[in-house]
């Protein structure tokens, strides 16, 4: 469900108390802002690992001692460089 949270005039905005509770942000902390063509996506640091994990997955086929050079000449290839 959408929450409504307002922007102060020099770019401060606050989570509700329920949302940073259930991310466990209830000390403070700080989110990453991701910008998709969606609109704008923000995770938590535990989220943002995640995330970067599954995507090496992705392009590593899971192998934990994938080469760089591996990886690197994959990507060339999906981009079409």
């Amino acid at each position: 469900m959408p929450t409504k949270v307002n922007i102060t005039p020099n770019g401060r905005m606050s989570l509700p108390a329920d949302i940073r509770k259930r991310l466990g942000l209830v000390d403070g902390g700080s989110v990453y802002l991701d910008e998709t063509d969606e609109g704008v996506v923000l995770r938590t640091a535990a989220q943002a690992v995640t995330r970067a994990q599954a995507l090496a997955k992705r392009y590593t086929d899971g192998s934990p001692d994938a080469a760089v050079e591996a990886f690197l000449a994959r990507r060339r290839e999906e981009s079409g460089e």
